[in-house]
């Protein structure tokens, strides 16, 4: 768990709900178990989405992957303990009233499931070797990546009782930073070009913006 959690990464979703609660007038040291939350359950996507049955990627910020080190049968228990831990966190939740924390679990709950970010890579699976639409492309990443981000926007905004209209905002604001990034994220891999394996998302015929628009309409 601690190679896999402490081994870099931008944390931006945890930044997100620190940020997100300070806008919303509220103390982003209340809403660091929910920021944390996030990161585990980020990560816990990662070290899945690292398996040979998922992705089949080796390298992982700059280091071997998980299961390339630990084996694939602990990796998979890592995934599974870092999700299990994460809402362990949100649960003993110090100093926000139980309304708000019951609110912020239940979203955190939605967006990492079938709803959200599972779901999202379950049509990411569906969608390889496919041509996909910017439709199917648009509902991959608006659950895959999209939802931990409006997620992180929205919990932030929750613990610090943000009023609708404040949440509203917030809300369109995790979206779109989650589609910006992923955007990006694609046009950075695609640039790349490929990796010691020699496969690339394009290789590969996975769903990403460059591959559906080119990567000039991407950028744009």
């Amino acid at each position: 768990m601690r190679y896999s959690l402490l081994g870099g990464g931008k944390r931006l979703r945890p930044i997100v709900a620190l940020a997100a609660a300070e806008a919303a007038g509220g103390s982003a040291r209340a809403v660091l178990p929910f920021a944390c939350a996030l990161e585990m359950i980020h990560t816990y996507s990662l070290v899945h989405d690292d398996l040979p049955a998922m992705d089949d990627d080796d390298v992982r910020r700059g280091r071997p992957t998980c299961h390339k080190v630990y084996g694939e049968g602990l990796a998979i228990l890592v995934g599974d303990a870092l999700l299990t831990e994460a809402f362990g966190l949100l649960s003993s939740a110090r100093g926000v009233p139980p309304a708000r924390t019951l609110a912020a679990v239940t979203e955190v709950a939605r967006a990492a499931g079938a709803g959200g970010m599972v779901g999202g890579q379950a049509l990411d699976l569906a969608a390889e070797g496919m041509r996909a639409s910017l439709a199917t492309l648009r509902a991959i990443h608006a659950r895959k990546t999209g939802a931990l981000f409006r997620v992180a926007a929205r919990a932030g905004g929750l613990v610090a009782g943000a009023p609708p209209a404040v949440l509203r905002r917030l809300t369109d604001y995790g979206e779109h930073l989650g589609l910006a990034f992923q955007i990006a994220d694609d046009i950075l891999d695609a640039a790349a070009g490929p990796a010691a394996d020699g496969r690339t998302d394009l290789a590969l015929r996975k769903a990403t913006y460059p591959a559906v628009l080119g990567a000039a309409s991407a950028r744009s």
